[in-house]
């Protein structure tokens, strides 16, 4: 009973209105930062914006629609989420036009496009296969501060494999599921960034590059992939198999990427085991880390 509990704790603080508070609050404060010092009135219009078409609109249609239809706040029934997200996409869009226009922050007005493009994205999907809203929402603002602070934005992507956990414990996805979403946030984010500053001719200096950007995202979801394929396809010795696969990701991050990245690679890893072992014997990946017998997913 502690363990689901504290899922669902878990699960409630990183709904995607709600984390995005404190991690668009960070980048708000980051890209506040100028040469003449902390911009106050830049800040507050930013932050503003943020609050309203990334959280407030966005989770007052959760909530609306969860009461109508008499579901629970995640509206877990896959064709019942179709409304909020529609009218996700459409918040996200009207922030982006309200940024473009008035000239707040390429930076924001990028990633709130980015935010409208996925949440398209994951509409596409919801159609035929329930893909994790929380992981991606998890991973765009994550994959945001990546691009804006490198290994300490990278840091937040130690979150993933708890929040993987925690909706697969909750019987609210697949482990597929909650994998696939974090997977393509991150990725989907980096590269519409890097796109749509290009396409919009709305150039943002002093981020972090494409390719370390793949990187970092590349150390956050090696693990968890690693064993997710393992709770898929059967191996006569998955912890042998796991802990091979391991040691020449350890090589590959070690030789080939920035010690940054090697890092984090090595503290999602560890977050990957630890919050395994604390699940114990109802989440597939202690049984695979423990060689235990289990039937794959």
């Amino acid at each position: 009973m502690e363990k689901l509990k504290i899922a669902k704790n878990i699960s409630t603080f990183t709904n995607p209105p709600i984390i995005c508070i404190p991690l668009f609050l960070i980048i708000c404060l980051t890209l506040s930062f100028t040469q003449a010092g902390f911009d106050l009135n830049k800040f507050i219009v930013m932050e503003v914006i943020s609050l309203i078409f990334a959280s407030l609109l966005p989770m007052a249609i959760i909530l609306f629609w969860a009461k109508k239809l008499g579901t629970d706040k995640d509206i877990s029934n896959r064709s019942d989420r179709f409304m909020p997200l529609i009218v996700g996409i459409v918040s996200y869009f009207i922030g982006f036009l309200v940024c473009l226009i008035f000239n707040v922050d390429n930076f924001l007005t990028c990633l709130l496009l980015c935010y409208s493009i996925n949440t398209g994205v994951v509409l596409l999907f919801t159609t035929k296969w329930k893909i994790s809203v929380h992981t991606t929402g998890l991973s765009g603002p994550v994959a945001a501060l990546i691009l804006l602070l490198g290994p300490i934005g990278a840091l937040f992507g130690l979150i993933y494999p708890v929040l993987i956990w925690s909706r697969v414990l909750l019987n609210k996805h697949t482990l597929s599921q909650a994998i696939s979403g974090g997977v393509q946030g991150f990725f989907l984010t980096v590269l519409e960034m890097y796109l749509f500053m290009n396409i919009l001719n709305l150039p943002i200096f002093n981020i972090v590059s494409l390719f370390d950007s793949i990187l970092y995202i590349m150390a956050i979801i090696s693990t968890p992939v690693i064993l997710g394929i393992l709770s898929y396809i059967k191996f006569s010795n998955p912890l042998r198999t796991f802990v091979i696969a391991e040691i020449i990701l350890v090589i590959l991050f070690f030789v080939l990427t920035p010690v940054n990245v090697f890092m984090i690679f090595v503290l999602t890893t560890l977050a990957s085991i630890l919050v395994s072992f604390y699940a114990g014997d109802d989440f597939i990946w202690y049984k695979i880390l423990s060689n235990q017998s289990y039937n794959t997913l």
